[in-house]
């Protein structure tokens, strides 16, 4: 009797003391947080004050000084989560990203600087400063230009000064910012580096205060303009300024007044790197996690359809595993005499693009590959052959392919991701003269099966694990003989052509970028071309016509 007294009250300590009391807490903490957005005064406090940052007149500002926050004012979201979440999956792989996602809901129950050293320290203990780097160039621009909020963006560029203040790590935001907003100063939390690794803590410093930074940074002068979110750690520092506006959530998801368009982007995003083709949001990235097992078996088996079976046979199995065949114009598809091949003018998306062409054709088509890793060689149902980058040994090695068959190039070089057709190598117009283009595009959910940082042999595996990728495979007439160069046309104007032809099928723009522009900004090298003569330049920034 006396042992189940024992046993009842140890129960119901931890039942009603423990547990009931930490919940309550927490609750109550929430209930806080949520008082603050939801309760009518706080609302006056913020509403009121300040007026709308689409208020804000944009002429006359070339002299002017404006501060801002990238988190609450030049984004359309607020949660900074994703861009942690880009970091551990780009720049520390699958453990790291899984970790940083099971400490999600603590963000609901920690205070906002708690919160932000607990995804700092997930996110980079151990990462080392040259991989964070290239995650910075190569990876956030493109989901920090997505997220651009328009509005905010405009009265930024009308300033002549642009000083941004911000509790994120520095490191996250300041190359984006300096190189695509062309801000003059970056002021954010600074992490602890120990021999080139980041330990996850933060400097002695802390998370950065901004009206505090903001203080010590201009001293007794006042900015000019002060741009923040709608907050009360926002409107501390604005209203230091002499003139404030703030980014209403309303105008933040509408798309007409908010919404960056590809057009108005500061700088071209031709380039970019990165496994994740979607923002990972808590929720989406759980959906990424939920999917991997079922996706790495879907790709071994979408991998082996393509290899063992028949390719009429492999285009109906493929489909019905969800991967969508678009075909347009394959009339315009000639018969090869037995002479001489036809030559097949690809735009270059992925390594599989010469399969698909093949699977559409329904025939095999050597391929010609400017770099390609053993093993995609080893599992490639095609034959391919490598070029070697020296223009006399590949013009015979081509001219020998075409003597015995049909043969596909991409005269790219690499693959581009984004709306654009880099530089098209002319060799290939010296060669033949039956050259049909074909305008290949892909689509993907949730993984890019291109990379420039990383294994290369992975390519094909990460796009078949898209739930539903999309090839589209356009063919278009064949060039008339007198726009070739056996109609004497140079091999150049040839390339050129057969380069517009296809960037208006696809809606693409034509650039004079190159593979080593695209390397050398995405990997800080050349890729695999040995070129120790020249010197390397800088990336071209234009996309001009070719």
């Amino acid at each position: 009797m006396e042992y189940q007294m024992v046993l009842f009250k140890i129960t119901n300590w931890v039942l009603y003391q423990l547990l009931a009391n930490s919940c309550y807490r927490a609750a109550k903490k929430i209930a806080n947080y949520g008082f603050l957005y939801r309760s009518s005064s706080f609302r006056s406090y913020q509403g009121t004050a300040y007026p709308s940052v689409s208020k804000c007149p944009l002429e006359g500002r070339g002299r002017q000084t404006l501060v801002c926050d990238i988190q609450w004012s030049l984004l359309r979201s607020k949660s900074f989560f994703p861009y942690f979440m880009l970091v551990a999956f780009e720049g520390g792989g699958l453990f790291r990203a899984f970790l940083l996602l099971l400490s999600s809901p603590l963000m609901w129950v920690l205070e906002i600087e708690q919160g932000l050293k607990v995804m700092t320290f997930l996110t980079f203990r151990g990462l080392s400063e040259k991989r964070m780097e290239c995650v910075e160039r190569a990876v956030l621009p493109k989901f920090f230009l997505e997220n651009l909020h328009l509005q905010a963006y405009e009265v930024l560029s009308s300033a002549g000064k642009r000083v941004v203040l911000t509790s994120v790590p520095r490191v996250m935001v300041e190359g984006f910012l300096k190189e695509y907003l062309k801000v003059d100063d970056v002021i954010g939390t600074e992490l602890q580096v120990t021999k080139g690794y980041f330990t996850g803590f933060v400097t002695d410093s802390g998370v950065l205060v901004k009206h505090k930074a903001l203080k010590e940074f201009f001293g007794d002068t006042k900015p000019d303009i002060g741009l923040g979110g709608r907050n009360l750690h926002d409107s501390l520092f604005i209203s230091l300024c002499k003139e404030a506006y703030v980014v209403n959530k309303e105008e933040s998801k509408s798309a007409a007044t908010s919404v960056m368009p590809r057009e108005k982007y500061p700088k071209p995003l031709v380039f970019h790197d990165g496994r994740l083709a979607f923002l990972p949001t808590p929720s989406a990235t759980l959906c990424m996690f939920l999917w991997l097992p079922l996706g790495v078996l879907l790709s071994v088996f979408r991998l082996l359809v393509g290899i063992l079976l028949p390719y009429k046979i492999s285009i109906i199995v493929g489909q019905f595993s969800g991967v969508r065949i678009r075909v347009k114009g394959l009339h315009n598809a000639p018969e090869s005499d037995n002479k001489r091949g036809v030559l097949y003018v690809c735009s270059h998306r992925t390594l599989l693009d010469p399969i698909f062409l093949c699977t559409v054709l329904g025939k095999s088509v050597t391929a010609v590959t400017y770099s390609l890793s053993k093993m995609s060689e080893l599992i490639a149902p095609i034959k391919t052959v490598r070029l070697t980058r020296d223009r006399k040994r590949d013009g015979e090695t081509m001219q020998k392919l075409l003597n015995e068959g049909d043969l596909v190039i991409c005269p790219e070089g690499t693959t581009c991701r984004e709306p654009y057709l880099l530089r098209f190598s002319s060799l290939f117009a010296e060669l033949a003269d039956e050259i049909v283009p074909v305008a290949v595009n892909t689509h993907v959910g949730m993984f890019y099966g291109t990379t420039a940082s990383g294994l290369k042999c992975l390519d094909p595996i990460f796009f078949l694990m898209n739930p539903s990728p999309c090839y589209s495979v356009e063919f278009l007439e064949k060039v008339p003989r007198e726009l070739t160069c056996a109609g004497g046309m140079s091999s150049c104007e040839v390339a050129n052509f057969i380069q517009r032809q296809l960037g208006d099928a696809l809606g693409f723009e034509c650039t004079n970028l190159t593979r080593r522009d695209k390397y050398l900004m995405l990997a800080g090298h050349e890729g695999l071309v040995e070129d120790k003569n020249k010197n390397p330049n800088l990336l071209r920034i234009s996309a001009s016509q070719v």
